[in-house]
C-alpha cells in the first residue's frame, strides 16, 4: 500500500496494492501490521459499518463529541466525495476542510482520526461506502455540523438539491459546534 498525506495533519489517503487479470482483481483491504508500519497510527478497530445510498444524497458532517471515532473509510461500489473537517480547536488547520473522491474505480481509501467531523456527497447510484471505527457509535454523544455552512464553503460537487436526513438538515453551524480542545 502506498500512504499520502493530505492537506490535514493526521488524514491519510490510503492507496492498495491491486492485483488483476481477465478474472477480475484481488487487494488487501485492511493489515493491522502494514498499516501500523505504513502509517504509524496504532488502532484498534471495533465496529465495522456499511451503507449504501443514491446519487445526491449527502451524510454529514457528523462526529461524537466524546468516544471520538477514528475511521478507515472506503467505498467498494459506485462513488462518493468524502469530506473531512478538523474540529480540534488546537490544530492549526482547524476549521479546514480536505475532500477526496472515493470510488469503486480508484480504490482509494481514506484514514479519518479521531478529531474530526465527516460526510461524503455520492456522485453514482447504488453506492456502497464501507468503514472501520475505533468506538462503537453512541447516538447521546453524535452531533453534525450543517453541511452548507457558508463559514466552511465546502464545496460537495453537488448535482442539485441534496437528499438527506432530517437531522443533517438541522446540523449546527461551525461557529457555534462543540468542538475538540
Amino acid at each position: 500500500m502506498q500512504i499520502k498525506t493530505t492537506s490535514l495533519s493526521g488524514v491519510l489517503l490510503i492507496e492498495p496494492r491491486v492485483f488483476g487479470d481477465s478474472r477480475g482483481f484481488f487487494y488487501e483491504s485492511f493489515n493491522e501490521r502494514a498499516f501500523l508500519e505504513k502509517t504509524g497510527v496504532e488502532a484498534r478497530f471495533v465496529q465495522d459499518n456499511h451503507s449504501k445510498s443514491a446519487r445526491g444524497v449527502l451524510r454529514g458532517l457528523h462526529y461524537q463529541i466524546q468516544h471520538a471515532q477514528g475511521k478507515l473509510v472506503r467505498v467498494t461500489r459506485g462513488a462518493v466525495l468524502d469530506v473531512v473537517l478538523d474540529i480540534r480547536r488546537s490544530s492549526p488547520t482547524f476549521g479546514q476542510w480536505f475532500s477526496s473522491v472515493l470510488s469503486e474505480e480508484n480504490k482509494l481509501q481514506m484514514w479519518i482520526p479521531p478529531g474530526f467531523a465527516h460526510g461524503f456527497s455520492v456522485l453514482e447510484d447504488d453506492t456502497e461506502f464501507l468503514y472501520k471505527t475505533t468506538d462503537y457509535w453512541m447516538p447521546e454523544h453524535e452531533r453534525s455540523i450543517l453541511w452548507s455552512d457558508p463559514a466552511l464553503a465546502i464545496d460537495w460537487q453537488l448535482q442539485g438539491e441534496p437528499v438527506m436526513s432530517e437531522k443533517d438538515k438541522r446540523g449546527t453551524p461551525f461557529q457555534v459546534a462543540e468542538v475538540f480542545e
